[in-house]
């Protein structure tokens, strides 16, 4: 039976796609190329980008607005306006549209906001903490992305194990994979003024990230510097309380030794990577870690916390450590920069553990959720 399916595809649709993001938009991408089936409508506040999926018999976007208060008014107006209802709305987001009867999907990432509350900004605390439960609470089915977000969901909204489904993130295999061009490595390691030997962390400046600790633990380090690749906000209001991580290191004086690159474009991540002697995600608490997969999809050697979903993503092809132990990290980095014969090993770890994750995979699963729920 065809279904009418909407899907919230807000986050997708910006230019710089990180995290819930980057997950929206390969969804988008995959389901529309899997389902030609069932009936969708991408809901959009502003016209689709180009590398959107094209709108095709079956596929369409509605540009709705206000983007403010999004899931409070916009959708649910549209919903109450249209006369083709959808059986199902998929929101690859923590809030799904209130006051609506249809059945309601959401993609829960991750609960760090509980464990970690000093680490989010108020507004964006009270939405997290109010919005995530009710959309837990009023949903038909909840979709998350690890089993370590799974087994926190249930613990703390006391939801039936049934209710959710476990749908890993992947990689996009025809960015990420060995690089063996030195020429094109070159240049973009010189775009960025990289030289010598680095490892390097991938992913938002943000407190939960850990980079504070990340910073301190390389201050003995000698001969390698850390790479931050991620995108810097503004100051003020705009900032992702990331200030105090910007001046760490000129607080203990080791500029030269930490190179903050801003947001880097997908096709340039794999050079990076390539030259790095390890890729290191140290955060507090992750619902997946999508860089740890690129990374080792392109046989980067992987450093990462032993908490959360971490240990379950990276497998056996990581080294682990204590987030909040800089002496675990700083021994972990010291052990991967001096000992060739462990970073091949890992690295052919890495590349076997890598292909369990894919988004067509995850994509499919969605798919058979909104079919069935």
């Amino acid at each position: 039976m065809t279904k009418n399916i909407w899907i919230d595809g807000k986050e997708a649709n910006v230019s710089q796609r990180v995290g819930s993001g980057q997950v929206a938009f390969e969804l988008l991408k995959n389901i529309e190329n899997l389902d030609h089936q069932n009936n969708y409508t991408i809901l959009l506040t502003d016209k689709p980008l180009p590398d959107l999926p094209k709108e095709r018999s079956g596929w369409k976007y509605k540009i709705l607005r206000p983007g403010r208060l999004w899931t409070r008014i916009a959708v649910p107006l549209y919903y109450h306006l249209v006369k083709i209802k959808p059986d199902v709305i998929l929101s690859p987001t923590h809030y799904i549209p209130a006051f609506i009867k249809a059945k309601r999907v959401p993609i829960i990432f991750d609960l760090a906001f509980i464990h970690f509350p000093s680490m989010f900004k108020k507004d964006d605390l009270y939405k997290l903490t109010n919005w995530t439960k009710s959309s837990v609470m009023e949903s038909s089915h909840i979709i998350t992305i690890s089993e370590s977000s799974k087994a926190d969901i249930i613990k703390s909204y006391k939801v039936p194990e049934e209710k959710i489904t476990v749908a890993y993130p992947g990689y996009d295999e025809q960015i990420f994979g060995v690089i063996k061009d030195e020429e094109k490595t070159n240049k973009v390691l010189e775009k960025y003024r990289i030289s010598g030997n680095y490892i390097i962390y991938i992913g938002t400046i943000q407190p939960r990230k850990n980079l504070l600790r990340l910073i301190r633990a390389f201050k003995t380090i000698e001969n390698c510097k850390l790479v931050i690749a991620g995108k810097i906000k503004g100051k003020g209001k705009q900032a992702w309380m990331n200030e105090a991580i910007l001046s760490e290191p000129k607080n203990l004086a080791i500029e030269e030794k930490i190179i903050f690159t801003d947001f880097i474009p997908s096709s340039d991540l794999p050079y990076l990577l390539a030259k790095a002697k390890a890729f290191i995600l140290p955060s507090l608490w992750e619902g997946f870690g999508i860089p740890v997969v690129e990374a080792m999809a392109c046989g980067t050697p992987v450093i990462v916390s032993k908490v959360s979903s971490l240990p379950e993503v990276a497998g056996e092809a990581g080294i682990m450590v204590d987030p909040e132990s800089e002496d675990q990290i700083e021994q972990a980095i010291r052990l991967l920069v001096t000992d060739e014969k462990l970073r091949v090993r890992l690295s052919k770890k890495g590349l076997i553990q890598a292909k369990k994750f894919s988004w067509e995979k995850m994509a499919k699963e969605v798919i058979n959720i909104l079919e069935n729920v």
